[in-house]
């Protein structure tokens, strides 16, 4: 095992859809804000803007949040907008929301529209490694110094906009949406943070909207039930606005379909209104994969193999085709041949990616109980491996005995530890003594991830495989880990 050790952004070529009519560059970006603050704070050069940004409350790191019109405002929200020249309205989006699969759908969608000749900005959370992650164009993160710039002017024009100060994920939110405006992106495909009725995301009005599985997660903030959850994830829905659903259990389906009514727009559900099916095969190309035959109004795909591993990301390739199919009837347009090339070109860190050789280390952000489920079915279908070591953290919002009832049924040994950017993380311990009530299998406990990737690394042999997973804060640490230990190893 290692041991522990340490893009600039651009527009790329424009598609074929209507440009934003935003100009470029820092000129536009000090005209932006209507209200400039003499007394704003010093935002001059990165490390100043990360020292701002991170004055902010972050919703994502507190043990407990109040979930209501303050903590989560959305008037707060489009007033920061204004301040900053109402981006949002210069830019075409689409928004996806949604328990699981979030991350993936979106990167599906985002890497078709880029093959197809279009200039796509992306907004995902959480980041793994660098906070630039979140915003893209093209994949390419953007740059230090057009971050900086952009906090800078939400620095400037935040005290126009009242004592309530913005989150760190509406700050985010605003400065995705400032960047995407200013660089003339033909679309942005916008991740939904948390929940959907007061996502700082929902202050946009997209061309659709995409909702993926709905299962447990938050449950502290968005409800215990089901039906609650759904409640808020369909918050999203507008008037007018198209919306797109994977198969969903038959109460989550019922608040979707009564919403969509009630805000007055049409929701189809893959799998039901648009024919959907998938199978899991292997062949000499691609090994084990999933294939999917999908027929939407204007296309139709047959075998077309998913790019991400697992045979849930077939639903998530589903709605990505779906919605990518809705823009054609937009004004979009979408070859066949560009489009496979994109889905082929798909990345997404953090999702069943193996960071190490010898051992093979895999890590994975599955964070609620269906996704842990999720991965450990991955696993058996895409890996193959005598014994599999568990490594595990989850922070104390999350549906903890869920996970670990999953992770008793799928993982040989478990090593318990927590993330150390993570203060809402379980103790080991107490994950350790939970787990106890669950099942008599071995497990260990650690300080930290160093200490359990030493004993991981003792516990396995060459056939074996370490997961680490249960929490975005660990797999991004783990990232970090391994790239310092591959580019100390000179790999």
């Amino acid at each position: 095992m290692p041991s522990a050790s340490n893009k600039k952004g651009g527009s790329g070529k424009k598609g074929k859809a209507a440009k934003s009519t935003a100009g470029k560059g820092s000129k536009t970006r000090k005209s932006a804000g209507k209200t400039a603050v003499a007394d704003a704070p010093d935002v001059t050069n990165y490390a100043s803007a990360t020292k701002w940004l991170l004055s902010h409350t972050d919703y994502e790191r507190m043990r407990v949040v109040a979930y209501n019109t303050r903590t989560f405002s959305l008037d707060r929200m489009r007033r920061l907008l204004d301040a900053l020249g109402n981006p949002h309205e210069q830019i075409r989006c689409v928004q996806v929301a949604g328990t699981k699969g979030k991350g993936s759908t979106c990167a599906m969608l985002a890497a078709m529209l880029k093959s197809c000749g279009y200039t796509v900005g992306l907004f995902s959370s959480p980041h793994l490694v660098d906070l630039r992650e979140r915003i893209t164009i093209d994949g390419n993160m953007i740059s230090h110094a057009d971050l900086t710039e952009i906090f800078r002017l939400i620095a400037e024009a935040e005290p126009s906009i009242g004592k309530n100060r913005p989150s760190f994920f509406e700050v985010m939110t605003a400065a995705a949406l400032r960047y995407f405006a200013d660089e003339a992106v033909d679309i942005a495909v916008l991740e939904t943070g948390l929940g959907g009725r007061l996502d700082a995301t929902t202050a946009v009005t997209p061309m659709i909207t995409g909702m993926t599985h709905i299962s447990h997660d938050h449950m502290n903030i968005l409800g215990e039930e089901l039906e609650s959850i759904a409640t808020e994830k369909a918050g999203i829905f507008k008037r007018d606005v198209p919306a797109i659903s994977v198969e969903q259990e038959p109460e989550v389906a019922k608040v979707l379909d009564d919403a969509a009514e009630s805000v007055g727009t049409t929701l189809q559900y893959t799998g039901k209104d648009i024919e959907f099916s998938h199978r899991f095969e292997a062949d000499r190309e691609l090994g084990p994969h999933t294939r999917l035959s999908i027929t939407t109004p204007s296309s139709r795909w047959e075998h077309l193999a998913v790019p991400l591993r697992g045979e849930h990301q077939a639903h998530n390739c589903a709605l990505a085709l779906s919605m990518l199919d809705r823009l054609k009837s937009l004004g979009f347009e979408a070859p066949q041949d560009k489009v496979i090339a994109g889905l082929d070109a798909t990345l997404l860190p953090g999702r069943m990616e193996q960071v190490w050789d010898t051992p093979r280390v895999v890590v994975d952000g599955a964070h609620n109980a269906a996704s842990i489920q999720a991965l450990i079915r991955s696993l058996g279908a895409h890996i193959t491996y005598d014994s599999l070591v568990l490594v595990f953290a989850c922070g104390q919002d999350k549906d903890v005995t869920g996970m670990l009832k999953q992770v008793a049924l799928g993982a040989d040994k478990v090593i318990f530890t927590r993330s150390r950017a993570n203060p809402r993380a379980v103790e080991p311990d107490d994950l350790q003594s939970r787990f106890g009530d669950l099942t008599s299998k071995m497990c260990q406990v650690a300080p930290n991830l160093e200490e359990a990737i030493k004993l991981a690394g003792r516990a396995v042999s060459r056939e074996d495989i370490i997961v680490i997973t249960g929490s975005f804060y660990l797999v991004g640490e783990a990232r970090k880990y391994f790239q310092d230990a591959a580019a100390k190893a000179g790999r």
